[in-house]
């Protein structure tokens, strides 16, 4: 038997999993990573908690799997698309106002840079049109350009810029290469021509990334395999030095991987979890306004790469739900009755909407709290709330809240998939992964809301198996990605849209869109 290692290091924790060759999970463990938040809008972490982190968990699933470690031919990592700072001996060094080393990652999520993406927004640079006409701050070149610009005395000590899961190949391999994924979603690297613009970076002042190698020359595809692990990270992780590293992915686009098995054509794979995106996959090149790309073989080899996103999702839960006066009686009734919050909350939603079923007819959220990443790609947008009565403080106000919580991410999905189809994304159904899919009632709302059919794969954890999948390709477990994919991966439910619900959902999507005109106009008011 032959097993491979997924890691998946995500916004708040780092996790591994063991699989077999045929998609089969025997372990998994996560540990919580640090995060810093030395003012606002500055979110950062550290290469060095991470990397223990991800060492710790892997030497969880050896022990809890009991197998051989000689057995495990190969390694995979996917993580946040998050910037990393390296010094010339590859050690960590600052990116924040504190100064400490220890903080030198920023995080994908922090919006420092939104006037350098506003300047780099402003000119007609090729690389804008692979990612849907604006780059976003949350990208990586907006952030290297405000430390550049902010903060020189830091940014003269850094030698190498990676992504993260770039930096856990590194860590593996010790072999400064990047991911096609990485660089050409996140860095404008045109993988379609294999090479960076040096246009773009010298009008930027950025071209010691290119001379001094910053950022690196030698690009791996996606699939292909890195190296073997040194002897000391083999030390670390508890691995032989047999272990085959593959090139890394953003943890989204590993999720990917693992969702869509076979199913490229026509499937749309949604990632949902502290943010959500939409990928969506072509032979034929769509450039879509304000989705990002299309990404010529970042995702899958030979296709184009189409990817919506939306900046809060499952966060976007979470800040609604604990806001509410009514957060500690849930939080008392869950730790009593041995359930999640949301299992509270999905009872009372089911059994209020006997009496009622447009429950959220009156009461309206648009969910712009982060800004909107697609498709209307502005990071300075609000969020709104209409409906709001003196009576908000009860559990029964609080349940019609979630639900229009739940209902306004779905609209942000239906939002995209409008736009992917009018510009001849032809999408026909959904295959869904992350930890919207463990709520029956985020499931419902999305098929219902989109109209299209609702596919969940029998693996909870796509983004452990995508990367575990990249693994076993890149140790030359199977002839092909696509091989891979369909053996290791299922579906095992199928969540069909209530066509009586329809024209109800129709006219609250229209409210979305009108909230969001409503929100313009009152900037225009105010003389913005």
């Amino acid at each position: 038997m032959k097993y491979v290692v997924g890691v998946d290091v995500g916004t708040t924790s780092a996790r591994a999993a063991l699989f077999d060759l045929k998609g089969k999970k025997y372990a998994e463990a996560e540990q919580e990573i640090k995060r810093f938040d030395p003012k606002p809008h500055f979110i950062e972490q550290s290469s060095d908690d991470i990397w223990q982190s991800v060492c710790f968990v892997v030497h969880q699933i050896i022990a809890q799997a009991g197998v051989d470690k000689k057995n495990i031919i190969a390694i995979g990592f996917d993580a946040t698309c998050s910037l990393v700072a390296l010094d010339a001996n590859g050690k960590a060094t600052s990116v924040s106002p504190t100064h400490n080393s220890e903080q030198n990652i920023i995080l994908w999520m922090d919006h420092r840079a939104v006037q350098q993406a506003k300047q780099i927004n402003s000119s007609d640079y090729e690389v804008l049109s692979y990612v849907g006409g604006e780059i976003s701050p949350e990208m990586e070149i907006p952030k290297i350009l405000w430390l550049k610009q902010n903060m020189s005395e830091l940014y003269n000590n850094i030698h190498h810029f990676m992504d993260l899961s770039d930096f856990l190949t590194f860590k593996a391999t010790g072999k400064k290469t990047r991911s096609a994924c990485t660089t050409t979603c996140k860095w404008t690297y045109l993988n379609h021509e294999e090479r960076w613009s040096q246009d773009f970076f010298q009008a930027l002042d950025l071209m010691d990334l290119i001379i001094e190698n910053k950022i690196g020359l030698q690009v791996t595809q996606v699939g292909e395999a890195v190296g073997s692990l040194t002897q000391k990270a083999a030390q670390d992780l508890g691995l032989t030095t047999h272990v085959v590293v593959c090139s890394g992915m953003i943890d989204a686009h590993a999720g990917g991987i693992g969702v869509l098995g076979g199913e490229s054509e026509g499937t749309l794979a949604l990632i949902t979890g502290t943010s959500a995106c939409h990928m969506f996959c072509t032979q034929d090149k769509h450039n879509v306004p304000g989705v990002w790309g299309p990404y010529y073989g970042a995702m899958l080899p030979n296709l184009w790469l189409m990817e919506g996103g939306q900046s809060t999702a499952g966060a976007l839960l979470e800040y609604i739900v604990k806001e509410s006066k009514q957060y500690m009686r849930l939080e008392a009734d869950a730790k009593a009755e041995n359930r999640s919050i949301y299992e509270i909350l999905n009872k009372r939603v089911l059994q209020l909407e006997n009496e009622n079923k447009e429950l959220t007819k009156d009461y309206h959220i648009l969910g712009y709290f982060l800004g909107n990443r697609s498709p209307l790609a502005d990071p300075s947008l609000k969020g709104m709330m209409v409906g709001l009565t003196l009576h908000d403080d009860n559990l029964d106000a609080l349940t019609v809240r979630y639900l229009a919580t739940l209902q306004t991410v779905a609209y942000g999905t239906k939002h995209i998939i409008e736009q992917l189809m009018e510009y001849g994304c032809k999408v026909k159904k959904i295959r869904m992964c992350g930890g919207g899919t463990k709520n029956p009632l985020w499931l419902r709302e999305h098929a219902n809301i989109t109209g299209l059919p609702i596919e969940i794969i029998s693996e909870s954890e796509a983004m452990l198996l995508g990367s575990a999948i990249l693994a076993a390709y890149a140790a030359g477990g199977f002839s092909s990605l696509q091989r891979a994919m369909q053996a290791m991966s299922s579906v095992k439910e199928i969540i069909e849209p209530d066509i009586q619900m329809q024209d109800y959902h129709h006219k609250k999507f229209q409210v979305f869109r009108k909230m969001h005109e409503d929100f313009i106009s009152y900037r225009k008011i105010m003389g913005e």
